[in-house]
């Protein structure tokens, strides 16, 4: 080959300008890094907000589960059949654990004498509260009762009294339970 003939071909080249390298482009970088941080701060956010809504969706169940259970049983405790006095206190008995179970067990014989001799009596639960719940996983609860009686000669109005309690209840497996009575004065 002549060397007029390298010279032409290098000659091509010579005139023409070289090509500048892309610039680097930063706007998509940036844009998927920050979107990927806010998608992330979203996501942990809303798991947090899930955790305590789950939270207290669940204190909120419970809840209800213990004070739905003390409202029955006041109802029952506070609702006075002489003529069943002995499956009253069968019944009562069956409901309690711990100290109140055991108070009940001693006292038993003297309780269904005085229901016995006592009037029939309606009561009723106006309302109960969570007062707190203990470190055992047993709640306190303040309840406030009315209880109704009729009249010995019928022809009196009903004689009503109203109480004030703090139950102590507690779930023993799948089931609530008394635990401890004390009324209010």
């Amino acid at each position: 080959m002549s060397p007029r003939r390298k010279l032409d071909h290098t000659l091509s080249d010579y005139f023409t300008a070289p090509a500048k390298p892309a610039p680097l482009r930063w706007g998509l970088p940036v844009t998927a890094i920050i979107t990927a941080l806010l998608t992330a701060a979203v996501i942990g956010a809303s798991v947090f907000m899930l955790v305590g809504h789950e939270s207290d969706r669940r204190t909120q169940i419970r809840d209800a589960s213990a004070l739905g259970y003390v409202k029955e049983f006041m109802t029952a405790y506070t609702s006075i059949d002489p003529f069943n006095a002995n499956a009253y206190a069968d019944n009562i008995l069956a409901q309690g654990t711990g100290d109140f179970a055991k108070q009940f067990k001693e006292k038993q014989n003297e309780i269904v004498i005085t229901v016995a001799r006592a009037e029939p009596t309606t009561g009723t639960v106006l309302e109960a509260g969570v007062q707190r719940w203990n470190d055992n996983g047993s709640a306190d609860i303040l309840v406030a009762t009315k209880v109704s009686q009729k009249s010995a000669d019928g022809k009196s109005p009903d004689i009503e009294s109203g109480n004030r309690w703090v139950v102590t209840t507690i779930e023993e497996g799948r089931q609530w339970k008394i635990s401890n009575l004390i009324q209010v004065i």
